[in-house]
This record gives C-alpha cells, sequence and structure tokens, in this order.
C-alpha cells in the first residue's frame, strides 16, 4: 500500500467516500438532513497549500482517504496560535481493521509537523466506538464533549 496526495483526477471516488462518511454518520446525528450531503470542498483541499487531502492506494485502487488543514486557533487563550484539524478519514469496508486509518493519521500528523504544526486535532462521535478506539490507538485523547437539547 502507498500514500500520496490526491489529485482532481481522484475527485469521482472521494465523493463516493464522503457519501460513505454521511451514510456511516447518519446513526450518531439525528440532525442530517435526507438525501446526499456534502461536507468538504475537497478541490480547495487538492489546491491549497494549508491542507493535503491524501489517498491510500492497494494495487493502484483507493482504498482510503483523509485530509488534514492548518487552521488558526480562534481562542487568543490557547497556547497555540494555529493547530491541524484531520477530517474525511474513510477507509473502505473491506480494507478496516488493517491499520490504515493509523497510516492515514500518521502521514497526516506528519505533514502538520513538517509545517510547524504542534496541535493536532479531530472530531469524532462519541458514540462512534470503533472510530474511538482508532483515533486513541493512533495517540490521540478525549478533550471536549458537545452536547445538545433538541426543544
Amino acid at each position: 500500500m502507498i500514500t500520496r496526495e490526491a489529485t482532481e483526477k481522484d475527485l469521482e471516488i472521494l465523493l463516493e467516500f464522503e457519501q460513505g462518511i454521511v451514510f456511516a454518520e447518519r446513526p450518531f446525528n439525528s440532525t442530517l438532513i435526507d438525501g446526499e450531503i456534502h461536507y468538504y470542498d475537497l478541490n480547495e483541499f487538492i489546491k491549497s497549500p494549508d491542507a493535503t487531502l491524501i489517498v491510500v492506494e492497494d494495487d493502484d485502487e483507493i482504498v482510503a482517504s483523509g485530509y488534514a488543514l492548518i487552521k488558526t486557533s480562534e481562542k487568543d487563550y490557547n497556547n497555540f496560535k494555529s493547530y491541524a484539524y484531520l477530517g474525511f478519514m474513510y477507509v473502505k469496508p473491506e480494507y478496516r481493521g488493517k491499520g490504515i486509518n493509523k497510516i492515514i493519521t500518521d502521514e497526516l500528523v506528519s505533514w502538520s509537523t513538517s509545517r510547524g504544526i504542534t496541535e493536532v486535532r479531530l472530531d469524532v462521535y462519541a458514540e462512534n466506538e470503533s472510530a474511538v478506539k482508532a483515533y486513541e490507538k493512533a495517540g490521540f485523547e478525549p478533550l471536549l464533549l458537545t452536547m445538545r437539547l433538541k426543544s
């Protein structure tokens, strides 16, 4: 398996991955609208100097994806000015459980640290136990739990 930066030629499969993420997240988020949803501007991640969108290939087939985006801290009291936000983490179902998410995470963290970024964050649904465990294996720890009340 190899990792590489995504290109515009990869957009068709990446858009399929995006819908796979939406499908996987629907059970954890009752606020999502029905139908097709687009979370990301994938083309922007490909072009932006402040982002990297990577894919993992197995025998010339794209089997996984993830991005890192450098963001500015919105809080003046944080001890960091910028951080890397990771997202679009998707592994095809038949490739899950093989350490591919860790490969992606390591690659994105490495990209971030090469740009002087020491703070790396991501969001995961608290009830998505398999994803939480995967990120904990990669060294992440819970920081904040967002709660909601539907009135």
